[in-house]
């Protein structure tokens, strides 16, 4: 029998993920970047239509500024909304209502960003495929030129952990707890990397139709 929040030997683990597309983008001036275009698509809903492509499975959208607006962008998304009324206390507070708002069952999940719209669904599958919470793979971060990315895989023995984290910091704090859990994942393209924080950074972007 598997020990807690490990799959049954030979079974694929249950891995849902958390996107986190509650953020008051800031550094995107008057730009809601969450909602700009990529090729007459809101970002988020570019993002979001990659992480359903994956193995991934529920998809958990945690909503807080311009919710209504994040929610119309993802009508036709398939997936599941949790809003955040702490979003202005920083991520963190977003990632502990994704993860409140899981299923039981699982053996882990996904933290993704929704300003990231070159994520692939092959880059998300290849965490997935490498999540060995028993064999040292715990946490599964996605690695491209030599620089870590996002999503990050979490095993579900720390989301207690991850319910409890405070601050801007994200999940950082829980990875640098458990360095010996971790699993660096080779990527081969960059969209592991890749989040549009800025209106310059959306402008750049492939598609954009921010000028």
């Amino acid at each position: 029998m598997a020990a807690p929040g490990s799959p049954e030997p030979g079974a694929a683990p249950r891995i849902a993920a958390v996107v986190l597309a509650a953020g008051r983008s800031t550094r995107a001036g008057d730009v809601n970047k969450l909602t700009a275009l990529i090729d007459g698509v809101p970002m988020v809903a570019c993002a979001v239509a990659r992480i359903r492509s994956s193995r991934a499975d529920p998809v958990i959208v945690v909503t807080g500024h311009q919710a209504e607006a994040v929610r119309a962008a993802l009508a036709e998304a398939g997936v599941t909304f949790t809003d955040n009324p702490d979003y202005a206390r920083g991520m963190a507070t977003s990632i502990a209502a994704g993860i409140k708002a899981l299923p039981d069952g699982l053996d882990g999940a996904l933290i993704c960003l929704g300003d990231m719209p070159g994520i692939e669904a092959a880059e998300i599958d290849r965490l997935v495929a490498a999540f060995d919470p028993s064999g040292g793979a715990a946490i599964c971060i996605p690695v491209a030129g030599g620089r870590r990315g996002n999503p990050v895989l979490f095993a579900a023995r720390f989301f207690n952990e991850l319910k409890a984290l405070e601050g801007d910091s994200g999940a950082k704090a829980v990875i640098a707890a458990h360095a010996d859990m971790v699993a660096e994942v080779p990527m081969e393209g960059s969209g592991t990397l890749i989040d549009l924080d800025t209106q310059e950074a959306i402008a750049r972007f492939p598609g954009s139709q921010v000028s």
